[in-house]
């Protein structure tokens, strides 16, 4: 008891220590590069949407090095707390206080004598963490029942193939969702059987599936698709949709509620996922299993069909983030045109903890570092395009880096279960 006693004062030490360098090292680029531009520079923001809203807000005009300058004194002032006292519990928050003072301070020096519009980039965020947060909700209901999903990412460029190609020869879009849905529930079903019925090595069974889906819809891209894109690759894309009287709400209303049916269908799944895991009785049956399989199996619950119906159903989320890509973004199929989401969906499912809500804040993350790498790109800025556009993955790298070791899965997650 003495040594645990002795080592959380040290451990505390040590995280305060790591935080506040963490947050001189933030304040020196601020001040040793988003402060060094000409004097009397300005960076101008747009809050106004492109298609009207009830009421225009006038455009957001700063001096770029005073303003930089008063974000690096406050990261400054939390980096001064942090190596003498700490903020206890509240560290975590306050680290995420500083990157986002840092992210404002990037986005104040790249739009130094620019225009950036603000609803684009937090419209440009929710859309690129649209088919994040749907492979997310897969990987929570797997691991939740104890399976681990790495086959999200085959799971959503089958997904898009198959939305692509549906919708394209039904000539309807949701005739493509519905494909799209089913093609992630077959790769859904084939890791079920390898996992559950044959308890093959999770991890294996999941890159297997991944290669095969991956190296199947780019057969078929060059055998069908690439031969008459006209007639197997011109799906039918949802239109955008607006929530009236909502949708005209400042900033807010653009954002949250102007999107296509998918975007609107992300929401109302987050929400539905995580009533359902923490509050009903199938919720509580389903985390059971992935807990205590053997205590769960002895009150009666069917430890092996409830792991079933969890990976499948996770490969219907999935199958509508695939969807996203063809129905919604691109109205076209082209090779691995997931480009890696599904892997940063399984970082966002960490990342949040394996909760619905926490995976798609996660999400959202990810999908606002892709939204600034592409607004960044229209800037004058001394940054390559292409070194731009890693940073959705380098963020993936750092938050999933910082949270190793302090990550709790399911007791049972990677583990087959033999019934006696």
């Amino acid at each position: 008891m003495s040594a645990v006693t002795l080592q959380a004062p040290e451990e505390l030490a040590r995280r305060n220590r790591r935080f506040g360098i963490f947050s001189l090292a933030c304040a020196a680029v601020m001040l040793g590069v988003f402060a060094t531009v000409p004097a009397g520079s300005q960076a101008t923001f747009i809050l106004n949407d492109a298609r009207g809203q009830a009421i225009d807000i006038p455009l957001l005009v700063v001096s770029v090095t005073p303003a930089v300058i008063v974000m690096a004194v406050i990261v400054l002032a939390i980096a001064g707390v942090q190596f003498t006292r700490g903020f206890g519990r509240r560290s975590v928050v306050m680290t995420g206080v500083v990157a986002m003072l840092l992210v404002a301070a990037f986005l104040t020096w790249a739009a130094t004598d620019s225009a950036v519009s603000l609803i684009a980039l937090l419209r440009g965020t929710i859309r690129s963490a649209t088919p994040i947060a749907f492979g997310a909700m897969a990987g929570v209901l797997g691991e939740r029942a104890g399976v681990i999903n790495i086959a999200i990412e085959g799971q959503l460029v089958s997904g898009a193939f198959a939305a692509a190609l549906t919708s394209t020869l039904f000539a309807s879009a949701w005739i493509g969702l519905g494909g799209g849905i089913l093609a992630g529930m077959l790769i859904g079903a084939m890791l079920a059987v390898l996992t559950i019925k044959f308890r093959a090595d999770q991890i294996v069974s999941g890159v297997v599936l991944w290669v095969l889906a991956v190296g199947t819809t780019s057969f078929l891209t060059t055998q069908v698709l690439g031969r008459d894109a006209a007639a197997y690759n011109t799906p039918v894309r949802f239109p955008s949709l607006e929530i009236p009287l909502l949708s005209q709400i400042p900033i807010i209303g653009p954002v949250l509620f102007r999107h296509t049916i998918i975007g609107f269908l992300m929401f109302i799944g987050v929400g539905a996922l995580s009533y359902a895991l923490f509050q009903t009785r199938w919720g509580l049956r389903l985390r059971s299993v992935g807990e205590h399989p053997r205590a769960a199996d002895t009150v009666g619950i069917n430890v092996l069909a409830t792991r079933y119906k969890a990976v499948i159903l996770g490969g219907a989320f999935a199958g509508v983030g695939g969807a996203w890509f063809t129905l919604d973004a691109t109205g076209q199929f082209s090779r691995e045109m997931s480009g890696g989401r599904g892997f940063i969906a399984l970082a966002a499912m960490l990342v949040g903890r394996h909760s619905p809500i926490g995976a798609f804040g996660a999400a959202l993350l990810f999908g606002f570092a892709t939204g600034l790498a592409t607004t960044v790109q229209r800037l004058p800025v001394p940054i390559p395009s292409t070194l731009m556009l890693t940073a959705p993955y380098v963020i993936t790298i750092l938050v999933v880096a910082g949270l190793v070791g302090r990550l709790r899965p399911p007791a049972a997650v990677g583990k087959p279960y033999i019934k006696e």
